[in-house]
């Protein structure tokens, strides 16, 4: 009966001891959990209506401020309603590449570096030092996404510059 099992929950709680320090790894040990057993894929035996979030995407050039935590836990919470009322739910997260404001970051690197300035070296060899930029530092915000426990479908993840994304 319900009265059973809220009892033996209720039974469990009290029994159960925590740290006296929190364990950071910890979070990311059970995040990495859900990932596998596929707890943030589509159901794809629901019968509801299909739901589908496609994240405003941040830009790859930043960090996560509250704006983005905000955004993240109300898309968050709505996917995982979605999920809960049986509904095949997805929430497909992305970053943006956020032209001037990566040609700035790249710049600004470069001349840090004392590397020839992007007028200097050419448009082909400026666009590398972008895609090279891209790819050492691109992931650090969905990473950040992923410890505020983002439930996105990962495998999903696109990038506004992906092949058929852009004109």
């Amino acid at each position: 009966s319900g009265r059973t099992a809220a009892a033996a929950v209720e039974g469990a709680i009290a029994r159960t001891e925590l740290p006296k320090n929190f364990d950071f790894g910890e979070e990311m040990r059970i995040y990495k959990w859900w990932q596998e057993q596929g707890h943030f894929k589509p159901n794809e035996s629901a019968a509801g209506e299909p739901f589908v979030l496609s994240m405003p995407p941040p830009n790859v050039t930043g960090r996560l401020h509250m704006g983005h935590a905000m955004f993240a836990t109300l898309q968050d919470i709505m996917v995982r309603h979605a999920r809960m009322r049986g509904r095949k739910a997805l929430w497909v997260p992305g970053t943006d590449h956020a032209g001037i404001a990566t040609q700035s970051v790249v710049e600004k690197m470069l001349a840090k570096e004392g590397a020839p300035n992007r007028l200097e070296m050419g448009r082909e060899a400026f666009t590398s030092k972008v895609w090279e930029w891209k790819a050492e530092y691109g992931d650090f915000i969905t990473e950040q996404l992923r410890r505020l426990g983002a439930s996105c479908d990962w495998d999903r993840e696109r990038f506004t510059l992906d092949d058929g994304l852009s004109a």
